[in-house]
Order: C-alpha cells, then sequence, then structure tokens
C-alpha cells in the first residue's frame, strides 16, 4: 500500500471530503498506525464550522488558533502499529494502542511536568496535526501512544478526549464529604464518561442534568443516583432541593449560558462550577456572589498522559462502566456529524474506517 484515505475538511463550514494521501514511512521515533476506531467528538462540530461562540466578543475562528485547510480531523484515534521508526523502543507492529492527542510545545513548565493541557501553543493532533478520520495516522513519538491490548478499541478510544477531560475535572474539583453532591450537566459523550469515572472514583452522589429524558435514563444506568431535566421551570430549586442544600461541586460538559445560570444559583456556598463544555455564549452572574458565596468558578481544558493511562489501568480493573457507543463506517461521517448535531446520539459514534 502507498497510498490511504481521509476524511478531510477543505473549506470550513462544508462536508468532510473524501481524500487519497500517500502514505507516510515512518522515520526517527515516529509510529504509523492503522486506524480501527475513531470517535466523533462535540468539538468536532465546532472545528467543521470553523468557529466558537464568543457570546459578547464575536467568535474565536480555528485559522486564528493556527489550524489550515484541507486537514484530517478527528482527535479520538485508537488503532495498530502497523509500522515503527528506526528509534522506536517500546511499540512492537501490531500492538493495539490508543493515541494521546494533546500534544503540547514539549519545552514549556506545564509540558516538562506532563500537564500538556495547560500548555499556551498545544500541537493538538487532529487540529493542528493530521488525525485518526483516516484509514492511517502518523504519530510523532511512541510516547504518544497508551498500549490497550486486550481491549475492545472503539470501546475505550472515547477515553482519549471525552474520559481524560472529565477525569482532570473532577481531579480539580476535588472530594466530596458525606452528604454532599455533585450535579454533571449534559449527559452527551462527556456527561456519560462523567458519571462513570465520577462512580469509579468513589462520588456515589451524582445527579445528572439534561433536556432528554431518554440520555437521563441512561445516566442511571451509568451510575448517577437522580436526574434533572433542566427544561423545567423551576430547575435551580429543584437542584436545590435534590441536593438537600448541599451541592458542592457542578461539571459542566455542555457550557453555555443556560447551563451556567443553573449552576451558579443552585450551588452551596464554597461550591466549585467547573467547565469543560464550549457550547459558547456569554458566562454571567452577580461579581458579588464570588465572594459573598466564596464560590469557585474554573475551566478545565482536556487532559494530560498520565490522567490517560490511568483511566485506562481503571478500564482493565472493571472500574468503569462502559458507555454506549455507535459504531459506524467512516464514509458515513457527514451524516454522523448531522446527527450529532440533531441530538439524536446517545453516548458517542466511533467511525470504524474501511480499509
Amino acid at each position: 500500500m502507498t497510498e490511504y484515505t481521509s476524511y478531510d475538511l477543505v473549506e470550513w463550514g462544508q462536508p468532510f471530503e473524501k481524500r487519497s494521501n500517500d502514505l507516510p514511512t515512518p522515520a526517527g521515533s515516529e509510529v504509523l498506525i492503522r486506524v480501527t476506531a475513531a470517535g466523533l467528538c462535540h468539538s468536532d462540530l465546532h472545528v467543521q464550522k470553523g468557529f466558537m461562540d464568543l457570546g459578547e466578543e464575536g467568535r474565536l475562528t480555528f485559522a486564528e488558533r493556527g489550524a489550515q485547510l484541507p486537514m484530517t480531523f478527528g482527535h479520538e484515534i485508537a488503532g495498530l502499529v502497523e509500522a515503527i521508526g528506526p528509534d522506536v523502543k517500546d511499540m512492537r507492529v501490531d500492538q493495539q494502542v490508543l493515541v494521546f492527542p494533546w500534544i503540547g510545545c514539549g519545552t514549556c513548565e506545564a509540558c516538562l511536568e506532563d500537564r500538556e493541557s495547560d500548555c499556551a501553543a498545544m500541537r493538538i493532533i487532529g487540529l493542528k496535526q493530521r488525525g485518526g478520520f483516516a484509514t492511517h495516522c502518523l504519530i510523532e513519538h511512541e510516547k504518544f501512544l497508551v498500549d490497550i491490548d486486550g481491549l475492545e478499541a472503539a470501546d475505550v478510544v472515547p477515553h482519549a478526549c471525552s474520559g481524560i477531560t472529565v477525569y482532570n475535572a473532577l481531579e480539580k474539583m476535588g472530594a466530596l464529604r458525606d452528604g454532599e453532591w455533585m450535579a454533571i450537566m449534559g449527559c452527551g459523550g462527556l456527561g456519560m464518561n462523567a458519571v462513570a469515572i465520577a462512580r469509579a472514583l468513589g462520588i456515589t452522589n451524582v445527579i445528572a442534568i439534561d433536556i432528554d429524558n431518554d440520555k437521563l435514563e441512561t445516566a442511571l444506568e451509568m451510575g448517577a443516583a437522580k436526574t434533572l431535566n433542566a427544561g423545567c421551570d423551576d430547575a435551580v430549586s429543584q437542584l436545590q432541593e435534590m441536593s438537600k442544600g448541599r451541592l458542592m461541586g457542578v461539571i459542566d460538559t455542555f457550557g453555555g449560558a443556560s447551563t451556567g445560570r443553573i449552576a451558579v444559583r443552585a450551588l452551596a456556598k464554597t461550591g466549585r462550577y467547573i467547565v469543560v463544555g464550549q457550547a459558547g455564549g456569554d458566562f454571567k452572574m452577580p461579581q458579588v456572589w464570588l465572594p459573598q458565596k466564596a464560590m469557585t468558578v474554573r475551566g478545565s481544558h482536556v487532559g494530560n498522559s498520565p490522567q490517560l493511562r490511568a483511566i485506562i489501568e481503571m478500564v482493565r480493573a472493571g472500574k468503569i462502566r462502559q458507555m454506549p457507543i455507535e459504531r459506524r463506517p467512516l464514509s458515513g461521517i457527514n451524516q454522523a456529524v448531522e446527527d450529532l448535531k440533531a441530538g439524536r446520539v446517545s453516548g458517542r459514534i466511533v467511525f470504524q474506517p474501511e480499509t
């Protein structure tokens, strides 16, 4: 084989297009992966349209962030090692691996401390480097690969994004005392994994929040103790009642004005509001509430390589419940994008490229 197939974004706001590319030969510590599973993330929808909503500040375009077209997107990637560079020491051909896509600059303090998500000059696979919506993907160094031999690639591939994103947020939220509650806002791919990983970390008082009752039912199956449909008129008071006035943490996997409004009003004093979702818009609250409620409002961006390895160890130990996975051929990427936009997906769509 001298070529491989990818589904690339050629123009912002347009469908993905099938393209043929020269198959690279790995050099140095590079590893060539034959992709067997590639997850579709909500952030891929933002990427396709070409911008993120900054509310009153306008838009942040991906071109401004350094993304150039045409580009192969897709940052949740698993597959089999097909070829290795001469300097690769710990990988072997046919080994099944999961890709850590959140690559930093490699030289800043954050990168040197394995806090890649805090790097200000990230070189993300699937944004600034060719990603996984393809039959093959070249990874610049073997250190960005996690061994998943013996696991089902399609089941674990979402942990490369949704898993470590919510794991990072849960670490920032911190522990709960007996009788305290946390809420997870949004029951898509991020939210489902947040419920499962929270339970795996020993957090039992979890309230799942969404506007889709079917997704709320699935959240109960994933381990949520209670659910709340945020479409009701009194969501704030209901959430306070359900948590008995002790809502100490909220992880917002949607990240819009509507979820922010509910979170800051429902949190108890000294509560922590952690935002990982990027639906966009404006976050507004009376500023005096910050000191008066001693509230923490904090963002959390994706996750770090040690966290991904820790999650895979928890998966191997059977501690994390499996979120719903819908397997589809990569050739159906544009229909999958439309289904995700329309809210017709519970859990994660995972593409399996045709070879």
